[in-house]
């Protein structure tokens, strides 16, 4: 395989498959300037797992394997390179479902070994936590809250492979909350955006729902509770009405909301003042995931770091949730470092900060988070 300084001019071909989303992506980058996104193809699977009301992985994987090697194509076409001027090829090999996952590195591994390009696996939760280096050239080290369908912690992120944990959800991440509650409502999915949508003609104090681990220390956060609270509140309804109305659905989400916005921007406000001990020259808190798309919980940020004094930063909504210029980014992060990944497996589990006690526990696969 080919050698690559670490100082020269690179061009990365980024795949990612770890959840319900196709991606492919290149990316070329010269030191010293802003980092030039050639193409980013991102096909969802939202039609495909609609009927069933959340991912189902068999199906995804099964897609997966039917469109990589399609978005492949589509990515190298539209940013108009051959695979001859690409330098490297940067995959997610986890964490995520692992059937996904293997789609993407079984065809990542046949392209290196055809074409003789190195080859680097990607932490997938790293892509989200350095894209903000990749849209605002942020300089260590910054604060980032990856919140999503799957994760949710904060992160001190002080290199390419330097992350500190400073709390996280110890079950249900929001965005996955949001999902359960919307399936619980008879709202459709993605969840996020139609808890939303009915929030905004909902009263967020009709509900007394519960804001979790407030009055605790920590960042630490759970939103397990909260949605079996929204649950006792719907089963009351449909007890003492004998159904729900279009107004209930409103205001339990717009409370469900409201909680979750409130515990998120508390929690926020310790981690910033955990991270700001590090005293940072430009301090900046930076924000990714799906569920960063939600107005009223990035609005509720924003002034958690100006109440701080720290710069907010959330990217574009495509660079915020799944996609594989991230990838192809925290590929050219691990070469300009000079420690690539070249020896990896296909995860379901890959926390980044290492040293942190798993937040819900681990098995033979090691720790979930």
């Amino acid at each position: 395989m080919r050698n690559l300084p670490p100082t020269r001019d690179l061009t990365v071909l980024g795949i990612e498959s770890s959840c319900d989303d196709t991606a492919s992506a290149v990316i070329r980058h010269q030191p010293g300037a802003r980092p030039a996104i050639l193409s980013s193809v991102i096909w969802d699977q939202t039609a495909l797992h609609a009927r069933y009301g959340g991912v189902v992985p068999e199906l995804a994987a099964r897609a997966h394997a039917e469109k990589l090697d399609l978005a492949v194509e589509a990515a190298l076409a539209q940013a108009s390179v051959t695979l001859d001027q690409i330098d490297a090829i940067a995959v997610t090999a986890g964490p995520g479902l692992i059937g996904g996952v293997l789609s993407g590195v079984m065809l990542a591994r046949g392209m290196a070994a055809a074409t003789g390009l190195p080859l680097l696996g990607v932490n997938h939760l790293a892509g989200h936590a350095l894209t903000p280096r990749l849209t605002d050239r942020v300089e260590f080290p910054y604060l980032m809250l990856l919140v999503s369908g799957g994760h949710c912690q904060f992160l001190i992120v002080a290199g390419p492979d330097q992350f500190t944990r400073l709390g996280g959800t110890i079950d249900d991440a929001p965005g996955e909350a949001f999902d359960k509650v919307a399936k619980l409502l008879g709202l459709p999915q993605p969840g996020g955006p139609a808890v939303e949508r009915a929030a905004q003609q909902g009263d967020p104090a009709r509900f007394a729902l519960p804001r979790p681990l407030l009055d605790r220390p920590g960042c630490d956060l759970s939103f397990s509770g909260l949605k079996t609270a929204l649950l006792r509140a719907r089963d009351t309804l449909v007890a003492e009405q004998g159904g729900l109305r279009a107004q209930d659905r409103a205001d339990l989400c717009a409370g469900f909301q409201a909680a979750v916005t409130a515990v998120l921007a508390e929690k926020s406000r310790r981690a910033l003042a955990a991270y700001l001990e590090h005293a940072p020259g430009d301090p900046v808190f930076a924000v990714a995931g799906g569920v960063a798309a939600n107005q009223p919980l990035r609005a509720a940020l924003e002034d958690a770091a100006r109440d701080t004094g720290a710069r907010f930063l959330a990217p574009p909504l495509a660079l915020c949730t799944d996609n594989a210029a991230m990838i192809a980014w925290a590929g050219i992060e691990q070469l300009r470092a000079g420690h690539p990944r070249r020896t990896f497996v296909a995860r379901p589990r890959w926390p980044l900060d290492q040293r942190a006690a798993p937040l819900i526990g681990s098995g033979k696969k090691g720790a979930k988070a």
